[in-house]
């Protein structure tokens, strides 16, 4: 029969099991929470794949890429009358005729062979007694090429010639001649430039793509030169411009900021595949003079937007980004964005299964930020201006605010598994202050989203051209991105404007080159949109 063991030893060994048990018991709790983690994580993955990108509350059945003509098509609804097969809703009554008045007409009448102008019941000729316009279709003419040729025209007096002799010579006077965009460059003409910069940078058609389409209609311009035409008119006419217009951006009290990355390759002493940053700052929606200016840096440091916003004072609506925190101490107002709040809340329902949406708190917090994103939907209708809209925010926003914060302070600490809910909650609650300070003044959006508009294109092109070759090259792209969007947020065409651009800067002097801003009335009137 074996000896019993001490109780000394038992007393040990009972230690030594329960600890490990905890330890276990810890293993099992962590490896729980790294597992939803790692589901969510696959869930919001799934969802960012195959599902919508609308934040909407409901999400309808996505429709295949190669199968979406099948899907949506309804043979009983009628042609819509000049909106995209995309868009549900139709132009109102009345709309068509106003569609067509600023086009040119051409008339296709179509008549009868001579021969078959025979009455089928008396055998008699036909004559044509009137005309009836059956439908009218948009005809499109694709871009067209030609040689411009400038010539110069010599003058000399006739009186001057007849008293001529060998020692007499005979004045001669030349007709003044434009300037080019770009000189010693045959070819260079400020609409064909105009034309490189705006499929590249409004269209997001990268050059190597250009090429190809000029050699389709025997044109042989390379990308290398497309490249050097950028860099040129950037650096010499429209910098200027770039830099009368970060002046009238400093002025404004309110501006929108974001970031985005982009990659460099030859960057002096950094890898190829360094991430390197974009920045878009875009002035408020009550500004009277539009501007949206974009800036290439190597690093996404805090000094970055220091040094580009010096001698700005009033509010920015960001991010949460910390880069912006340091402008908090120079007089800046930072103003958080509640469209990425409730984005937070959003992608923590997105990881729950439907049917427990309603009850859950992501649910919640995303119907308190909706119910402030309706109160500025009703604002918008309603045409208030931004004194009147400040004293309704007081009244009807700041109560919903407090509410969810009061909330979110609440639930947050009873969350102690790492998740999506967490970090929604959690952004909210530390971001509070800067949440709250859209009720300051009634100029201040509630979401950056005017930011992320203006920096959308260059992140469409950025998917086509994948990268910059030199840090000239950003800061050019910085340059011509800022003056298209500054063009578009002013209501000009893109392509009208540079082409004004390029016609006009090269022969005028430095001094009026402010009269060629976007929001001049000759410039309004010559470049803008169609309405």
């Amino acid at each position: 029969m074996n000896e019993q063991m001490p109780l000394t030893a038992i007393e040990a060994e009972y230690k030594k099991l329960k600890a490990e048990n905890v330890n276990l018991l810890k293993e099992i709790q962590e490896l729980r929470i790294l597992n939803n983690w790692y589901a969510e994580q696959f869930k919001l993955a799934q969802h960012s794949r195959y599902g919508t990108s609308s934040e909407k509350s409901e999400f309808p059945e996505q429709i295949g890429i190669f199968n979406e003509a099948e899907v949506i098509a309804d043979a009983s609804v009628p042609e819509p009358t000049m909106e995209t097969v995309t868009y549900k809703r139709r132009k109102q009554a009345g709309k068509r005729d106003e569609l067509y008045a600023g086009l040119p007409t051409e008339q296709r009448v179509h008549e009868l062979p001579e021969k078959e102008r025979v009455c089928p019941v008396c055998g008699g000729d036909l004559h044509a007694c009137g005309h009836e316009v059956l439908r009218r279709e948009i005809k499109v003419i694709p871009a067209t090429v030609c040689a411009v040729e400038h010539v110069q025209t010599v003058y000399s007096c006739r009186d001057c010639e007849k008293a001529s002799d060998e020692t007499n010579a005979v004045p001669m006077v030349k007709a003044p001649v434009p300037k080019p965009v770009i000189q010693g460059s045959g070819i260079a003409s400020a609409s064909l430039v105009a034309f490189v910069l705006s499929n590249k940078y409004v269209l997001a058609i990268p050059l190597n793509r250009q090429e190809e389409e000029f050699k389709r209609q025997d044109i042989i311009i390379s990308r290398q030169t497309m490249a050097n035409w950028c860099m040129y008119v950037a650096a010499q006419w429209l910098k200027p411009i770039y830099l009368l217009l970060h002046k009238i951006l400093l002025l404004c009290g309110i501006l929108h900021a974001d970031e985005t990355t982009i990659q460099v390759i030859n960057e002096p002493n950094r890898k190829a595949s360094s991430k390197s940053y974009f920045w878009v700052y875009q002035t408020g929606a009550y500004a009277q003079e539009q501007v949206a200016l974009f800036a290439y840096s190597e690093t996404r440091a805090g000094k970055n937007p220091r040094e580009f916003l010096l001698d700005f004072s009033g509010f920015l609506v960001a991010d949460a980004y910390a880069g912006y925190y340091a402008l908090e101490d120079y007089g800046v107002i930072l103003c958080g964005c509640w469209a990425h709040a409730r984005r937070k809340f959003l992608d923590a329902l997105k990881t729950l299964p439907k049917h427990l949406w309603q009850d859950s708190s992501a649910h919640i917090g995303r119907s308190y930020c909706n119910q402030l994103f309706n109160l500025e939907r009703k604002y918008d209708e309603e045409v208030l201006n931004f004194d009147e809209r400040r004293e309704r925010r007081l009244l009807e926003s700041k109560p919903i605010a407090q509410a969810f914060f009061a909330w979110a302070n609440g639930l947050l600490p009873t969350l102690h598994e790492k998740g999506k809910l967490k970090d929604a909650v959690g952004y909210a609650v530390n971001q509070q202050s800067r949440l709250m300070n859209f009720l300051l003044d009634g100029r201040i959006e509630i979401s950056n989203n005017r930011a992320e508009r203006a920096i959308r294109p260059f992140a469409i092109g950025r998917n086509n051209w994948m990268f910059s070759y030199s840090t000239a090259g950003a800061e050019s792209s910085a340059i011509i991105y800022s003056i298209v969007e500054t063009a578009k947020a002013n209501g000009l065409v893109p392509f009208k404007y540079l082409e004004f651009l390029f016609e006009t800067l090269p022969n005028i002097p430095k001094e009026q080159f402010s009269d060629c801003l976007p929001w001049n009335p000759l410039v309004k009137e010559r470049c803008k949109a169609p309405t």
